[in-house]
């Protein structure tokens, strides 16, 4: 097919009619790894969700009395456990992400699924300490100083009035780590580490094609345009979400 594609006529018609539909297939692909990556926890909501977890954490008894012995014991542990995440999040930051990714795909089987869990598993640090962060931040802030003197307990502080403000990065981060999952499942089946045939997706017609570049350019201009949109479809769509959900970017 791809042969033909680069002859003109109703034979060269048909071929890239196939192509186009093929490259749609292969963005379903694509999107689906991009989606089911962020939900395992890699670099979207799931990755954002152990933020929350980990900011949580880092709360600890804050704002409680001190003379309960369960809170004394909290603030002893949680800030503890909150070290040592961290400093597993940092050990996973230190490895570069995509030779990890090629190393644990290099261990496993090739499939779509390994594609999508290695993902996620391996993009969930760096919005975790972004989200991490942005709680720590909130903490600080003069509602969650009155929300305590209201005799608030760490239940209430946490689940009605930290997590809830926190979803803006949260969103952002999701839709941002989907363009970013996207890229790199591409990158992957691109180099041949990916989905493997016969499933198309758009790293793999892009490595079929590169073998007829000078005869028939279109076979990497369709699924390297579609790539290109997709993802900066997601990151402005990020953008716009952070500057629709950021109370200080408004104009007063």
């Amino acid at each position: 097919m791809l042969m033909l594609a680069g002859f003109g006529g109703k034979l060269g018609d048909r071929a890239r009619d196939e192509l186009s539909a093929t490259a749609l297939l292969g963005g379903l692909l694509g999107l689906a790894a991009g989606y089911a990556a962020a939900l395992a926890g890699g670099a979207g909501s799931g990755a954002a969700r152990w933020g929350i977890a980990l900011g949580a954490a880092a709360l600890g008894a804050w704002g409680a009395s001190l003379f309960r012995l369960d809170r004394l014991i909290r603030r002893w542990r949680l800030p503890r456990v909150d070290i040592v995440f961290t400093m597993l999040v940092d050990v996973q930051l230190s490895f570069p992400t995509f030779f990890l990714i090629l190393t644990v795909i290099a261990l496993l089987p090739p499939s779509i699924w390994n594609i999508m869990v290695v993902i996620g598993l391996t993009g969930w640090v760096g919005p975790a300490r972004f989200v991490r962060a942005e709680i720590l931040s909130l903490r600080e802030r003069p509602f969650m100083e009155a929300a305590t003197a209201l005799g608030g307990n760490d239940a209430r502080l946490i689940f009605l009035h930290l997590v809830p403000n926190s979803l803006a990065p949260v969103l952002v981060s999701a839709t941002i780590g989907i363009a970013g999952a996207i890229l790199v499942e591409a990158s992957l089946s691109f180099l041949g580490f990916g989905v493997p045939p016969p499933h198309a997706t758009w790293g793999n017609i892009l490595s079929d094609g590169k073998k007829y570049l000078f005869d028939a350019p279109w076979l990497t201009y369709i699924p390297g345009l579609a790539i290109l949109l997709v993802v900066l479809a997601f990151n402005l769509f990020g953008e716009g979400l952070r500057d629709a959900l950021n109370p200080r970017a408004k104009p007063s």
